[in-house]
């Protein structure tokens, strides 16, 4: 049993561990007031936010009246007044009603943007902005993590051995990457200069780049900008010797099969969060009461000020003309 049991506690402790992070997001006291004396900033506060997958938010009331959470998009703060849309749902997470010092929590589990809104008071708008965990080091496209650079590969037939090398280590949608890479002759360990070969990159089960090229000493680069996430297969193939070299071995007879003589790397790349779209969403309901104010009084006092320069005007060009 005691064996049993260390074998288990082994295999708990071999489990990588991830930690969620939780974030709370205040209802503030007069959120349920839509008119122009609202006392708050803020329907939310924060009224967006940035977390990973996998952490949890709580919303808890400050506010007099009951409130739920809702994805989707509110109606806005004048939308409900017609009573044409009270709020459109998405179906991602719903809570109960809760009152003042209640709260209600939800663990994100996939990334992405997620707009939400309170049934009760559709003009409360927030926003949550999902990223993905990245991690600190290069994965293969199998999730294995990959422990040092250059990563080695042999042909099918191991007749060359090619070197890659990819910069950054760790691939963010929207940044350039370069691949590195040289190939050797593993019986005599030996760089080869003057190998042609084929590159084939594909994304996601896509071909996303082709080209040709000839190694130097010095092997060969391509610079790349991925646009979208997800795991990449990079191949290079059809390996073979052009022209003469003083750097001679096996690696440069005539291959058999040009088909044996193929390598393939995987990796991941990941959404870049600096590159992320966010939307904004308007949740600042004091500021546009003042401008609200500021027009209503400039629109009052304007025409006033107008009526009295007239009638002044009017007066004055009488009294002049009874003078004359």
């Amino acid at each position: 049993m005691l064996f049993i049991f260390g074998i288990f506690l082994l295999f708990i402790i071999a489990l990588p561990l991830v930690y969620a992070e939780e974030f709370d997001v205040v209802i503030p006291l007069g959120a349920y007031d839509p008119t122009l004396d609202t006392p708050v900033e803020n329907w939310f506060e924060p009224p967006s936010i940035s977390i990973h997958v996998g952490d949890i938010i709580t919303w808890t009331s400050q506010d007099l009246e009951g409130h739920n959470i809702i994805s989707g998009k509110g109606s806005g703060r004048f939308g409900w007044m017609g009573q044409d849309s009270f709020g459109t749902p998405s179906g991602h997470f719903e809570s109960e009603r809760f009152m003042k010092n209640e709260s209600y929590s939800f663990s994100f589990e996939e990334s992405g943007t997620f707009m939400y809104y309170c049934t009760y008071h559709p003009w409360m708008e927030g926003v949550v902005f999902v990223g993905e965990n990245i991690p600190d080091y290069p994965e293969d496209s199998f999730g294995q993590k990959i422990d040092s650079f250059p990563v080695i590969q042999y042909t099918k037939d191991d007749a060359i051995e090619v070197d890659l090398t990819w910069e950054p280590n760790v691939i963010l949608t929207g940044e350039k990457v370069s691949l590195i890479f040289h190939t050797y002759d593993p019986t005599i360990n030996t760089n080869l200069d003057k190998m042609l070969y084929d590159l084939v990159i594909f994304q996601n089960g896509k071909e996303l780049y082709s080209d040709n090229g000839m190694t130097g000493v010095g092997g060969d680069y391509r610079t790349i900008v991925f646009d979208e996430s997800g795991s990449i297969d990079i191949i290079i193939k059809n390996i073979k010797s052009w022209g003469t070299s003083p750097i001679q071995g096996p690696g440069r007879d005539v291959p058999a099969s040009l088909a044996a003589r193929t390598v393939s790397f995987s990796t991941i790349v990941y959404d870049n969060p600096e590159h992320t779209i966010q939307e904004h969403v308007v949740i600042k309901p004091a500021k546009r009461i003042e401008i609200q104010y500021e027009m209503i009084l400039a629109m009052l006092l304007i025409p006033a000020g107008l009526v009295v320069a007239a009638v002044y005007l009017m007066k004055t060009g009488k009294r002049n003309i009874e003078k004359y």
